[in-house]
């Protein structure tokens, strides 16, 4: 009677004592049947990312040989398989990325390939593509690559992109670090920045700031004990030094994903890397330039076969929990997969009953998304057939406030790749750092996801871009979408009304079409420097602007009136 009567009072008192994760998984529900990675080498990616800009995220799947890959757009949280590029090439591909590569407004899709060449596609407009494979200089035949990542080195405004190679067989294959030339080709610059060409058997890699000095670092995960993870600082002069040794990064595994987070909240970026049946490397970043590996202490290990890996906040309670697929099918004592809770100190447990007791799928690839756009973030899974996709949809408590958080760069390359996201709830902070390849073989979406749990305000946003610029709004609303533009927060667009769209873009001739922006504005063009090369008032909302008479090169458009202010960035080729 007296447990009765506690049981009462929890209930009735306390209705978030516990906060409540709950996963229920829908993928076939939501129309994404038929979509197993089959039976393909060490798995394939997937992506969670909004492909045609609408304002829900989508799905991009890799394939086995034989298998085309697969498209899944997501009309308003149900989901049907459409045709995109002419993408049939039936051979076995590995990471599908999404990504603006020529700055130009429009996502670009690149795709690794295990058993063929890498195939990069340019959106030329209203999701139209061109193989420009072969004349960007991407071009790697029978090179077994796996994972790629994209970040900006050298801070240019352009994202370069770093490709790992696993074979047993070939010795001679290698990583590839591809500067982007900005019009529209890249070069290998392995010897020119310090990045060895030796064979590592590399699944995985990721440009992050560990040491928070504003330029992105390179870390790399090796399989095999006989081959160390890689961390490559970037010395800030267009060259790197592998600092693994020191600070004690240089791992021997099995290593799988390269996964990033702040999972403390203090500013610097900690490192997750999957193994097998040895346990996983929870390298919690001390600070002062070195790693300790936690996992054994706050609960991590996993210790079976692990494959893909991703933080994620599943309740919107502050701190940031972990999600880990595996490869083994729940027949052994062996984990299938994992969900780990964070208790808010840092330490994990895997909670009784999260929707996930009956994974027994032999997974690889993962990514996070929002499927309905209810501020909760969901998940993918990839598998091997006999199992389609998973696609955990979070159904958890629901009292929690939220943010959703989206970069467009202007100085910065487009898709604010390698800014950090800071947000403070009564003097607490939250970190997030934007990231183009994540985990093994993953993409997340474009939204950054920030629970705020009971909090009914925030204080501020705070974004530090890579080119060094800083915007700050303060007291952002609550449960919103936003996107925030480099430059001021006058270019904080929450409702997505206006819509400026630039093509061809590189060009000379831009053509200008604006949605939901009537008011007579005032349209200037700057170089990089700020200048003012074009200034007028403009009251149309299509027109051409030719800028044939001025040099190759980076240039900014800036549309503005009393109250909004949107700026593009041009390319002049």
């Amino acid at each position: 009677m007296r447990f009765f009567f506690l049981l009462i009072f929890i209930s009735f008192f306390c209705p978030n004592f516990v906060a409540q994760i709950q996963f229920n998984e829908e993928a076939i529900l939501l129309g994404c049947s038929n979509s197993s990675y089959g039976l393909g080498t060490l798995g394939g990616g997937i992506s969670f990312f909004d492909f045609d800009k609408d304002g829900w995220d989508d799905l991009t799947v890799s394939s086995e040989t034989g298998d085309p890959v697969r498209f899944y757009k997501n009309n308003t949280g149900v989901f049907s398989q459409i045709a995109l590029v002419s993408f049939d090439p039936l051979f076995e591909t590995k990471t599908v990325q999404w990504v603006d590569f020529d700055n130009d407004d429009d996502y670009d899709l690149f795709v690794t390939s295990y058993s063929d060449s890498n195939i990069l596609y340019e959106n030329v407009g209203n999701m139209t593509f061109d193989d420009i494979t072969t004349s960007s200089g991407l071009i790697l035949d029978d090179n077994s690559n796996f994972g790629s990542s994209w970040g900006d080195y050298d801070k240019d405004g352009l994202l370069d992109v770093f490709i790992c190679s696993r074979s047993e067989l070939e010795e001679e294959t290698q990583n590839y670090l591809y500067h982007n030339n900005g019009d529209g080709t890249f070069t290998v610059v392995n010897d020119l920045v310090g990045i060895d060409n030796n064979h590592h058997l590399s699944f995985s890699s990721v440009f992050f700031d560990y040491n928070n000095d504003g330029w992105q670092d390179l870390y790399i995960a090796n399989d095999k004990i006989d081959t160390e993870n890689l961390l490559y600082k970037n010395n800030g002069d267009g060259t790197f030094t592998e600092v693994g040794e020191e600070t004690g990064t240089n791992i021997s595994m099995d290593g799988m994903a390269t996964t990033i987070g702040d999972y403390n909240d203090d500013g610097w970026l900690d490192i997750y890397v999957t193994n097998l049946i040895a346990g996983n490397v929870f390298l919690k970043n001390n600070g002062d330039g070195t790693f300790t590996d936690v996992a054994s202490i706050n609960g991590t290990l996993f210790e079976s076969a692990a494959w893909g890996a991703v933080f994620i906040d599943a309740e919107n309670d502050t701190d940031l929990d972990l999600y880990v697929s595996g490869e083994l099918d729940g027949s052994t004592s062996f984990l299938p997969s994992a969900f780990y809770e964070n208790n808010g100190s840092g330490i994990y447990s895997i909670p009784m009953s999260a929707g996930f007791e009956n994974d027994t799928a032999r997974s690889f690839s993962n990514a996070i998304g929002d499927i309905n756009n209810d501020g909760y973030p969901d998940m993918t899974v990839l598998n091997y057939e006999p199992d389609d996709i998973f696609l955990w949809k979070n159904v958890s408590n629901q009292n929690n406030n939220w943010l959703k958080i989206k970069l467009e760069g202007v100085t910065s390359n487009r898709q604010g790749i390698g800014s950090w996201i800071e947000i403070s709830l009564a003097g607490n902070k939250q970190y997030r750092y934007t990231l183009c390849g994540e985990g093994f073989l993953g993409q997340n979406s474009a939204y950054e996801f920030f629970g705020l749990g009971s909090a009914s305000t925030i204080d501020y946003i705070k974004v530090t871009w890579l080119s060094g610029q800083v915007d700050i709004i303060e007291n952002p609303t609550l449960n919103s979408h936003i996107t925030i533009i480099e430059g001021g927060t006058l270019n904080v667009n929450e409702n997505k009304d206006i819509e400026v769209l630039v093509y061809p873009n590189p060009g000379k001739k831009f053509n200008i079409k604006m949605n939901n922006y009537k008011d007579i504005m005032t349209l200037t063009i700057t170089d990089i420097f700020g200048k003012v090369l074009v200034k007028r008032t403009q009251d149309l909302n299509e027109f051409t602007i030719n800028l044939s008479a001025y040099d190759s090169g980076v240039y900014f458009l800036n549309i503005f009136n009393q109250t909004q202010k949107i700026t593009k960035k041009l390319i002049i080729n």
